[in-house]
């Protein structure tokens, strides 16, 4: 593509130079705005509808034709929320999102909003899907522009938001410029989405190694029977033991933040549950006093030992990381001090990693409403025991391999990143009118 001919000084520092047949105008000026509001949900009769409520937590996707929320037409009435066309420009205007982004999406179907949303309703001279590129195209700046600084929840204010002087093409340049970026980002997300399906097979991947080579799939020689249903066979040389009979097993405690003596000046690591999304502890999360230790009896938890998460939202219940260091821990985490004569550190903490799905069967109460792991269920929990320098020698193999697959892992992460930084630049490069779309090739 290449750019146009002639440009001219926007007078607008983020918007530079634009094309020269292109004008400034003010936000307010070719758009209407309408917000929203919450119905009371005190009165049944005001929700369940079928008219969408769209609130942040719907602004995921660039098109809107559904919501998490629904509400009735007497709820409508009988609230400060107003009918919005289809095909207006819906954003985000309070949450803290917009501390790094301003969440921008075409509704399909008429909606409603609620107090933290917005919509911008064109006029018949600009296009709604470019409008909404051109807000997507320059979040940075915009965002400088329109976001309140210094307020407790990061809000846009509505007159800066307003008083903006946006790029304007002709209408018909408008929809090709759309036209051009509905492929185009099309285009580039099917290939985030194809790399985003990989990342989900190679993890998958990744389990299936864990699993395997923990289970003792590729050992030579008979199997048994367990008697396990997380893991019904091993090799014959093999045991299946709780571990509570190889591993002093104990959780910690959080003192009380309010207390000075126990935090002022620490030096001896604490811990919480988020050190368990790396495979090392080196150090801690905060760090208490020695008064803290002795007046809140915290454990303290030896190199070698491994940690597991008790409680947690997501994925954090039930994985597992290896302590480096001599440190204590808060309640939602429990300690497993082994006994180094019979566990191999390395071996046990691929072993509870590629266990993790029983981890998690074994926390929701295989079906119940738990939500949690104990120390009890831990003591109990079986797995394998290999001898112990073929332990050791599971532990290193695993190590390389799974090395193997996170550097596949990361490079893939890496080849999003920079698709995502192509699909902005390709936004922004159109609605700023950096290349001519018209000139494209079909």
């Amino acid at each position: 593509m290449k750019p146009y001919q002639d440009y001219k000084p926007s007078g607008v520092a983020w918007l530079g130079d634009v094309p020269h047949h292109w004008h400034l105008e003010r936000l307010k000026f070719f758009a209407r705005f309408a917000g929203g509001g919450t119905p009371s949900k005190g009165e049944p009769s005001y929700w369940g509808g079928d008219i969408p409520w769209i609130s942040p937590k719907d602004m995921k996707r660039p098109l809107i034709d559904e919501s998490e929320d629904y509400i009735t037409a007497t709820g409508q009435t009988n609230s400060p929320c107003t009918l919005i066309p289809p095909n207006s420009v819906l954003i985000v205007v309070r949450s803290g999102i917009l501390q790094h982004t301003i969440p921008v999406a075409l509704n399909t179907v008429t909606v409603t909003l609620n107090q933290d949303m917005r919509a911008l309703i064109p006029n018949d001279r600009v296009e709604s899907r470019y409008l909404a590129y051109q807000i997507n195209g320059c979040q940075k700046e915009l965002r400088e522009e329109w976001v309140k600084q210094g307020a407790t929840v990061e809000s846009i204010e509505h007159q800066r938001m307003v008083d903006s002087r946006m790029a304007v093409p002709p209408l018909a340049e408008q929809q090709a410029i759309a036209d051009y970026l509905d492929s185009e980002t099309a285009r580039i997300d099917e290939l985030i989405y194809e790399k985003d399906e990989l990342i989900t097979l190679l993890r998958e991947w990744r389990r299936t190694v864990i699993a395997d080579f923990t289970a003792g799939v590729s050992h030579p020689g008979e199997k048994k029977p367990t008697g396990n249903i997380h893991l019904p066979k091993i090799p014959a040389d093999w045991a299946m033991v709780r571990l509570g009979k190889y591993a002093r097993i104990g959780n910690g405690s959080t003192p009380l933040k309010d207390n000075i003596g126990y935090w002022d000046g620490g030096t001896f690591p604490w811990l919480n549950s988020a050190v368990v999304n790396q495979n090392e502890v080196q150090e801690g999360s905060e760090y208490v006093t020695e008064h803290a230790l002795q007046a809140c009896h915290l454990p303290i938890v030896e190199p070698k030992s491994l940690l597991i998460a008790l409680t947690g939202q997501g994925k954090t219940r039930g994985q597992v990381a290896i302590l480096r260091i001599r440190a204590t821990i808060n309640q939602h985490l429990a300690y497993l001090d082994l006994d180094s004569e019979h566990f191999n550190e390395d071996y046990l903490f691929w072993t509870m990693t590629g266990m993790y799905g029983a981890l998690r069967m074994v926390s929701d109460g295989q079906g119940g409403t738990k939500g949690a792991l104990t120390c009890d269920d831990l003591s109990r929990f079986e797995v394998p025991k290999p001898p112990l320098d073929e332990q050791k020698k599971i532990a290193s193999r695993l190590y390389v391999e799974a090395a193997k697959i996170d550097d596949l892992i990361a490079h893939t992460k890496d080849e999003i990143t920079l698709l995502k930084e192509l699909r902005a630049a390709t936004i922004a490069d159109a609605v700023l009118g950096r290349v001519d779309v018209r000139t494209v090739k079909q």
